[in-house]
């Protein structure tokens, strides 16, 4: 057997590659969509992607299932389970619990394991050759590595109003199954560390099942159901905005990119005549650099493994943009914006300097550092912003401050103070310049932005007040 784990670190998301060696076909399971990665493993291990697994429809990122199926002619094997609402909305081979299908020599049995979604289902892998006993468990969103899949993103992401209580009762059922494999089975999670689809993954990308037996909080809940519910649906993170357009798009027909598009280069006339009509200005540059001057109006989203994350918060599916990207950077960010169909992509800048050689001006950004923050707190006539997620806001923040998430900021603008001094700040300052540039957008020009944050704060010894 042939075994690859296929890691992005942006969405924190895992998929696998199995190959049968023997007879030179292979399984992609969960692929992200550009796809490129699977093809040329496949190539170099002169086998042939003849099976495409899913082990649901996703709601974080868009599956490159279709796109890999039209390059390879491979067969789709999708969940049939979760009944109606629930069900792909294309052509596939579908699966049921129980279900087996082979992969060369690789058995795969198909375990229904509902609870992050009605159709969740995990593949139990047996290398016939070498045993009749199974040796992997993909899982996807079902169990993860010292957590499982949150069942509230239907209701908190799509709308999917009563969802979230039924799924965790269908999630304790699944745990119940989940406890009674053998110990040595390996468990390969759909996700790592970062993931908001749990709040307590771990960094290490697989684990066993009596591992997780012993260490997983989900599993010290045995005749518990009520708190085990509880615990799940409590302190959960803000699901991001566009989750509810991957959840679609990975059900039903859509337009297929089967390769990483080239970006057009665009003039200073032509960003000025995109902004004019609305158009929005990423600026994909460091928070350092773009706080020593940015196009106004320009929103700083920094290329960073979060990129994808928050571009699916502030961005729609139907708006083009423009982003400020170094050539270098962009076979790296469009693979980002793919892996959460972002494609409306109207063109790029490399640099700043096409805005000022037309004559435009740069804003400069006004951080401030930790003494600066102290002494401002002194003062009576300033209002403090914490813009972090509502769990790290409850577990400490500083007294006094705010809360608006940074998600949600623009929705939220009537509670930011255009009377008085602003300082904004996050936990180490990359949401706090998004913060600032979206503030700086909106015609706030009283605002600072404390980048230090919060830890900086506690390093130096402040204190923090909690929330129970």
């Amino acid at each position: 057997m042939y075994f690859q784990h296929v890691y992005d670190k942006s969405l924190a998301q895992a998929s696998y590659f199995i190959g049968c060696q023997k007879a030179g076909v292979a399984l992609v399971i969960d692929p992200k969509r550009d796809v490129d990665t699977y093809l040329e493993i496949a190539k170099q291990n002169n086998m042939k992607i003849t099976h495409i697994a899913e082990t649901h429809i996703h709601a974080d990122f868009l599956s490159g299932s279709r796109e890999l199926a039209l390059l390879t002619g491979a067969k789709l094997y999708l969940s049939d389970e979760g009944g109606e609402g629930w069900l792909y909305e294309f052509p596939h081979e579908g699966l049921k619990d129980g279900s087996v299908f082979k992969v060369g020599n690789l058995k795969l049995e198909v375990l229904h394991t509902p609870g992050h979604t009605p159709e969740s289902i995990s593949f139990l892998l047996t290398d016939t050759p070498a045993s009749d006993k199974p040796v992997m468990l993909f899982t996807g969103d079902f169990v993860f590595v010292g957590d499982i899949g949150r069942p509230d993103l239907l209701e908190e992401a799509a709308g999917i109003i009563g969802t979230k209580e039924v799924g965790a009762k269908q999630m304790f059922k699944s745990i119940e199954r989940f406890r009674e494999l053998a110990d040595y089975i390996q468990v390969w999670p759909g996700h790592g560390a970062g993931s908001a689809c749990g709040k307590a993954l771990g960094a290490v990308p697989s684990t066993t099942v009596g591992y997780e037996k012993v260490r997983n909080w989900a599993l010290q809940h045995e005749n518990d159901e009520q708190g085990f519910v509880k615990y799940l649906l409590e302190d959960q993170p803000e699901p991001p905005k566009y989750f509810a357009m991957m959840k679609k798009l990975n059900k039903v027909e859509r337009p297929l990119l089967t390769e990483v598009p080239k970006l057009k280069k665009l003039s200073g006339q032509d960003l000025k005549a995109a902004m004019d009509k609305g158009v929005k200005v990423i600026d994909t540059r460091l928070k350092q650099d773009f706080a020593a001057g940015f196009i106004p109006g320009s929103i700083n989203i920094q290329g960073n493994n979060a990129f994808a994350t928050w571009m699916g918060w502030f961005l729609t599916y139907e708006e083009p943009f423009i982003l400020i990207a170094d050539e270098s950077k962009h076979d790296d960010l469009v693979r980002k914006l793919m892996r959460i169909g972002l494609d409306n992509i109207y063109g790029y800048v490399p640099d700043v300097n096409v805005w000022t050689a037309q004559g435009g001006t740069l804003q400069k950004a006004n951080v401030i550092s930790l003494d600066e923050f102290k002494e401002i707190l002194k003062t009576n006539h300033t209002q403090v912003v914490d813009l972090r997620g509502s769990s790290e806001y409850k577990a400490g923040h500083i007294k006094g401050a705010d809360h608006v998430f940074i998600g949600t900021l623009e929705k939220n603008l009537s509670k930011i103070k255009k009377d008085q001094q602003v300082v904004i700040h996050c936990q180490a300052g990359d949401r706090a310049s998004i913060g600032y540039s979206l503030l700086a957008k909106h015609g706030f020009n009283n605002v600072k932005n404390y980048s230090g944050g919060i830890n900086e704060w506690v390093n130096a010894g402040n204190g923090v007040v909690s929330e129970s």
